[in-house]
């Protein structure tokens, strides 16, 4: 990895680390999260509030997991696209989309120039992926362009609690690397998730550079003690 701030990349290297832990990614966010992610994303795509028929933007989509909640919402009759930078991790998605059956567009595409128009989708999300793009406001605003007036932008996120700071700093400091090194072979990689949520805003910060972007009603929640934060606001 290149030396610079802790828990920044440049966007080409931040690619190739999510392409090279792409195979276990999934086998990895269960271990960290005690199988509680697929939950967290669940609540995130009731945020979302989505309804049949409608279309659903998947933000750094991964292998897919948050949109096809977003899916099980808007039922065949609507649309989910789900796009992120790393090809390695769309092809995993699309072979999950095509073993459940579920018909979701997984799209290449960079988060801070979405390739789509001005209020195209009914709602935008994005799960533990906001953290790692360079510019936070451009991504929330890319987010909230593509998004109708009233649709909503829901952002889920790791945080740093404060109840539960002890804690946490032995499970992103010392558990997460070796079970990146053991798992998923690359603690390089783990090593840079707690620097990159250390750098990332508290979650009244957050909120209000949402409001920034120009959302209205900003409201979050923590889960999991604080260690996850769940936003949303709506388009003006």
């Amino acid at each position: 990895m290149t030396a610079g701030a802790p828990g920044r990349l440049p966007a080409a290297e931040v690619r190739e680390m999510f392409d090279r832990i792409a195979p276990r990614y999934d086998l990895l966010n269960r271990a960290m999260t005690a199988g509680l992610d697929g939950r967290w994303r669940t609540a995130a795509a009731a945020a979302a509030d989505v309804a049949a028929g409608e279309r659903a933007l998947d933000c750094c989509t991964g292998t897919g997991d948050l949109a096809f909640a977003l899916a099980d919402r808007v039922t065949p009759s609507g649309t989910v696209v789900g796009l992120d930078f790393a090809e390695e991790m769309l092809a995993l998605a699309r072979a999950k989309a095509a073993e459940r059956g579920v018909a979701v567009d997984f799209v290449a595409g960079d988060a801070l120039a979405l390739p789509f128009p001005d209020d195209d989708f009914d709602a935008a999300t994005v799960a533990f992926g906001i953290r790692n793009v360079s510019d936070l406001d451009a991504g929330i605003a890319e987010m909230a362009r593509v998004v109708r007036p009233g649709g909503r932008v829901v952002i889920l996120e790791i945080t740093t609690p404060r109840r539960l700071r002890p804690f946490y700093e032995v499970w992103f400091d010392r558990v997460v690397p070796r079970l990146g090194r053991l798992l998923g072979r690359d603690a390089a990689a783990y090593s840079y998730l707690p620097a990159s949520v250390r750098r990332f805003p508290e979650p009244p910060e957050l909120a209000a550079r949402m409001a920034a972007a120009g959302l209205t009603d900003v409201r979050w929640r923590p889960l999991a003690g604080g260690i996850v934060a769940l936003h949303h606001g709506r388009v003006a």
